[in-house]
């Protein structure tokens, strides 16, 4: 499904830790893009060590972080309507668990959590919580899951058609699957072109569209039945976008960047950030 037919697409700066240039290449075929080549397994480690990576810590230590942890709380709830809409609830597991609040949340609605989590500092904020964890996913067995979670995690994968296979060994048959990217087919993306905070390569390894993730996902027989827009990200993102092009946060500017994303995604089904409902079958 992932072939060699590629054609550049652009060159993005790795803006929030390294500045270091990445090239990004375009698989029309399924409309992916994706960061190229990609760095070493072993390099990647260095691309998350910043104080201002915000999944990895609960910082309110700026208004940024404060609008963050506010809007995340937002979120979570609305992420808990769509797991217990479209899963039957029992056992989740929650891969790229961060600080783990998404699983507390579960817990307190009778959920079984189990999480996964690269990142030890994370992984011990989200311990403190009472967060359980495995160490990988391959020790995990079979068939165990009602329900599995990536909230912005597909796109930092080295692997992502494994990934999938994983994620279909993991799953009951009549699971779910929830799956939240970053859409490079939204306005705030156009507008901001190399500077849109969402690329944020290296860490994101692949830049999907509507189109790529139904047919990375039909490899296995699974079924996209909902998609779902997130209509925060799109001030989110243009915040740091902003930040990344002008130096400032410029609040007002990415609002009005924001509200335009949403009003286009509106119109076009195409919105900064989406949530795939995903049903094994």
């Amino acid at each position: 499904m992932i072939t060699n037919n590629i054609k550049p697409f652009q060159k993005i700066t790795d803006h929030s830790v390294t500045k270091e240039l990445f090239d990004l290449v375009h698989q029309p075929d399924i409309d992916l893009v994706i960061t190229h080549p990609q760095p070493a397994i072993i390099d990647l480690p260095r691309y998350y060590d910043s104080p201002d990576y915000i999944s990895h810590t609960d910082g309110k230590r700026s208004l940024f972080e404060k609008l963050y942890q506010i809007i995340k709380n937002i979120a979570l709830q609305n992420k808990l309507k769509l797991a217990n809409k479209y899963a039957i609830k029992g056992q989740v597991l929650d891969i790229g668990a961060g600080t783990g609040d998404f699983l507390v949340v579960l817990k307190n609605n009778g959920w079984n959590i189990t999480g996964v989590e690269p990142n030890s500092k994370a992984k011990d904020i989200a311990i403190l919580k009472g967060v359980n964890f495995a160490s990988a996913t391959e020790m995990l067995p079979n068939n165990s899951f009602d329900l599995i979670t990536m909230w912005h995690v597909l796109e930092h994968v080295v692997d992502v058609e494994k990934q999938i296979v994983e994620l279909k060994r993991l799953l009951k048959p009549n699971g779910t699957i929830l799956v939240a990217v970053p859409n490079f087919n939204s306005f705030d993306a156009n507008y901001y072109g190399g500077y849109w905070a969402a690329f944020d390569v290296p860490r994101h390894l692949w830049h999907f569209s509507k189109t790529a993730i139904n047919a990375l996902f039909k490899v296995q027989n699974f079924e996209v039945v909902k998609t779902v827009p997130m209509k925060f990200d799109s001030y989110y993102v243009s915040l740091l976008s902003e930040k990344y092009k002008t130096g400032k946060m410029n609040y007002f500017k990415a609002f009005l960047i924001g509200l335009k994303s949403n009003r286009y995604g509106n119109k076009h089904l195409e919105y900064s950030s989406h949530i795939y409902v995903i049903k094994n079958s």
